[in-house]
């Protein structure tokens, strides 16, 4: 436990950090070992280009949307903080967690969870999923799995079905109504840090 309390001593705001994210002392520290050990130019904070050592991100076919999460537009670095708070959203929803209403939403929360993924097809970031950006997911992930014209009828029937608005883009309030049923705790996981 030495190790642990010396190791949370490092990081400003620890407390704060854990009460937000929800991740124990235990991962913290973790974490911590991770983003050192990703740091390798020891400067306090990652590059994109640090992330390519995680190798479940570089054999993931999205795995460039996913790091680019980390990260928030015109931002080149990001610090330790900000990068527990980015890999919160994969942590499971803690139902246990009292809910406080003079506090912000968990960053692991249902609708927090949600964004996270939103904006990963969401590329412009303009509010919409375009029929474009969902193809381009699509080819990510499907590859040579199925042929283009398949990929086709699957993103228009997407946006078909959750294109609520018929403005034929996908915005968050209907990719959350879409979602509505998915259970997204089990498929968001941090396995690709360990």
């Amino acid at each position: 436990m030495g190790s642990t309390n010396s190791t949370l001593s490092k990081i400003p705001n620890v407390e704060e950090l854990m009460q937000e994210t929800g991740f124990t002392p235990a991962h913290i520290v973790r974490l911590y070992d991770r983003f050192e050990a990703l740091d390798k130019e020891k400067t306090g904070h990652l590059r994109p280009q640090d992330f390519g050592a995680i190798n479940r991100l570089a054999m993931n076919p999205i795995g460039d949307r996913i790091i680019g999460a980390f990260f928030s537009p015109g931002q080149e670095t990001v610090d330790f903080h900000s990068f527990v708070r980015t890999l919160a959203h994969f942590r499971p929803v803690d139902k246990k967690r009292p809910k406080d209403p003079s506090m912000p939403e968990p960053v692991n929360s249902r609708t927090s969870k949600l964004k996270f993924a939103f904006q990963l097809y969401d590329q412009d970031k303009d509010g919409k999923i375009s029929r474009a950006e969902l193809l381009q997911v699509l080819r990510s992930m499907l590859e040579m799995q199925v042929t283009e014209e398949q990929l086709e009828s699957i993103a228009d029937r997407t946006i078909q079905e959750a294109d609520l608005d018929k403005d034929d883009a996908i915005s968050f309030e209907e990719f959350r109504k879409s979602l509505e049923k998915v259970n997204i705790d089990h498929k968001m996981s941090i396995r690709f840090l360990r």
